[in-house]
């Protein structure tokens, strides 16, 4: 594991926290009949905290960005033909079930 990944295990961590925390101190707001108007400053603080870690983890972690050619061959928009009248492309809707009975009403 890299210290980028335990940066963000860790901000996870901090978050997790501060949410309990939270669900505790209104508990107690409950039993104390008392209004909750928002969580106390240092859950807060440690919500910001664990926003910052985990924001840093996943710009960190994954790879480093690399530029992207336009001249690449790799690019698929350059690869494709001029005319796109009949261009067929996959998706997910061929797994849904066709009712070949139904028309279009124009």
């Amino acid at each position: 594991m890299g210290f980028g990944f335990v940066v963000g295990i860790l901000g996870g961590l901090l978050l997790a926290h501060a949410a309990y925390n939270t669900i505790q101190y209104r508990g107690v707001l409950k039993i104390m009949e008392e209004e909750f108007s928002g969580p106390p400053t240092n859950v807060v603080m440690e919500l910001l905290l664990g926003f910052a870690l985990c924001l840093w983890a996943g710009l960190a972690v994954p790879a480093r960005f690399l530029s992207i050619l336009s001249d690449s061959d790799e690019n698929r928009i350059t690869a494709l033909p001029a005319n796109m009248d009949f261009m067929i492309f996959n998706h997910r809707g061929k797994v849904l079930p066709c009712n070949k009975e139904l028309k279009l009403k124009m």
